[in-house]
């Protein structure tokens, strides 16, 4: 019996879309004004979605307390207050789009985690914008 549970948080971050291989005008059309050269902000709403058999012993599919330590310690700690462009490391080379974002997470969360769980990671960039990753 498969069962998902969801952890929701928060964190604001600052970032740039841009292209380093485009010229100015090419960003600037793509990426219209996520591509401001002084950066611009979201409230980014995460949730972390994690599926796997319910324990017999704890009637958890996974402690809540110990998936909310996982997600504060490597994503939250990590990406809040943060210029994403600047100071996360995967995003050096990356472009931090909300899809780029929800991969990375992914890719962290899924190291962290037992790989008996599935992992699917739904995040909003803004209140009607939201991606979904599932590893897939």
């Amino acid at each position: 019996m498969k069962v998902t549970v969801n952890r929701r948080i928060t964190f604001n971050a600052a970032h740039r879309l841009n292209n380093p291989a485009w010229d100015e005008e090419t960003n600037k059309r793509i990426f219209g004004l996520c591509n401001n050269p002084n950066y611009h902000g979201h409230n980014y709403v995460l949730i972390v979605k994690v599926t796997g058999d319910i324990d017999r012993e704890t009637g958890y599919v996974i402690d809540l307390k110990i998936l909310k330590d996982i997600v504060d310690q490597s994503v939250t700690d990590r990406f809040d207050h943060r210029n994403l462009n600047l100071d996360v490391t995967e995003f050096k080379n990356l472009n931090p789009t909300a899809e780029n974002i929800a991969v990375v997470v992914w890719n962290i969360l899924r190291e962290k985690l037992d790989s008996k769980f599935d992992l699917s990671i739904v995040l909003y960039e803004t209140e009607r914008n939201f991606v979904e990753f599932s590893g897939k």
